[in-house]
């Protein structure tokens, strides 16, 4: 019985886990979503560099964008939903 126990508190924290990380390249400790700042300030700031936005999500509490570049590269990029600063992934080690 207490195996039982133990391998269901376990499976349940791995779970715990696995959703925290969420699917993409990045988290972000972003705090209530109500201090974020909105996705369309986001979209204009990214368009008057020159990128063409195809999608912007949510993924581990960041912005996620997928976009063309200002030299028309397809870029995946994520953004901390607060400052709209980009957030270093292995694609993107620096802010730009």
């Amino acid at each position: 019985m207490k195996i039982a126990g133990l391998i269901a508190l376990l499976s349940s924290a791995l779970w715990g886990i696995s959703a925290a990380c969420a699917t993409g390249l990045a988290t972000c400790d972003s705090g209530p979503r109500e201090t974020w700042q909105p996705q369309e300030k986001l979209e204009k700031m990214l368009g008057e560099r020159g990128w063409k936005i195809r999608r912007i999500k949510e993924d581990g509490g960041c912005y996620e964008v997928y976009a063309f570049d200002e030299k028309g590269e397809r870029v995946e990029a994520y953004f901390h939903p607060k400052t709209l600063g980009l957030v270093p992934t292995s694609r993107y080690p620096r802010q730009q």
